[in-house]
């Protein structure tokens, strides 16, 4: 559906489960070359397994926290090393911790940042420096949240780095834009995941009530959006957060509101 997708190489960190997994997928699928990380080897080594046989040498898995510069490091190294060059960066890795302001730890705050702040920023600019060297353009795509843009119960540490992600991707226009390197976010709503799921045992029913549209996401939704911000189709959608959430930030109902 999609052009310039072919034999491209990305980097995808937190892509063992969910979202991360789906867009790695839909990648490979359209040809891509794709290093993907994730934190759990159980998972890595179940998902190397599956994703080389339907996909040979078009696959490096990573070990290790996408948040810490020494793994950073080793994604880029792999990228280079085995595939010889980086067109798309995505770092999709997160963690979500739920807590009251008052007694929220700095322990936690800084475990949310460095991950969700720390793990994206020195990404994209490490990847993007290789991509201003090669001289061929890039894409970027960064992963906010609805919780970026309205605000949520106890989620107030996580909510703050998924809108500095917004932030990121405006500012980051100025210098990559002259290099033909796009920058771009996604903010999905209420997505069904293995962890969302563990969340909330009818996390689907729940949220289907709340969305205009009847029915919670799926990672594929997010996949599908992913892939168009990559291709040639998108290549003047730069500096943009697209919303993906089946119009809830349109009327911001919550869970409780069911109650009433």
């Amino acid at each position: 559906m999609f052009t310039g997708i072919k034999n491209k190489v990305a980097i995808i960190t937190g892509a063992g489960t969910g979202i991360g997994y789906a867009i790695a997928k839909l990648l490979l699928e359209n040809e891509a070359k794709v290093v993907i990380n994730e934190i759990d080897k159980t998972v890595v080594e179940s998902l190397y397994n599956e994703l080389n046989s339907q996909f040979p040498d078009q696959t490096v898995l990573q070990l290790g926290d996408a948040g810490e510069i020494e793994v950073i490091d080793q994604l880029i190294s792999a990228a280079v090393h085995n595939f010889g060059t980086i067109d798309f960066v995505i770092p999709n890795a997160g963690i979500t911790l739920f807590g009251d302001f008052f007694k929220f730890k700095p322990e936690d705050f800084q475990k949310v940042i460095q991950l969700n702040l720390q793990g994206a920023f020195f990404l994209v600019q490490k990847a993007s420096k290789i991509m201003i060297a090669q001289n061929k353009g890039g894409r970027i795509v960064l992963m906010s949240s609805i919780t970026g843009i309205k605000g949520y119960p106890d989620l107030t540490c996580y909510s703050m780095t998924k809108a500095a992600l917004r932030m990121m991707t405006k500012s980051l226009v100025l210098v990559l834009g002259p290099h033909e390197i796009t920058i771009n976010c996604i903010a999905p709503g209420a997505t069904l995941t293995e962890r969302t799921k563990n969340e909330e045992p009818d996390y689907a029913g729940t949220w289907a009530k709340l969305i205009p549209r009847g029915k919670v996401g799926t990672p594929d939704d997010i996949a599908q959006t992913c892939l168009f911000l990559l291709s040639k189709e998108a290549a003047h959608v730069n500096g943009q957060t697209i919303v993906v959430d089946g119009g809830w930030t349109a009327i911001g109902r919550y869970p409780n509101d069911l109650q009433e």
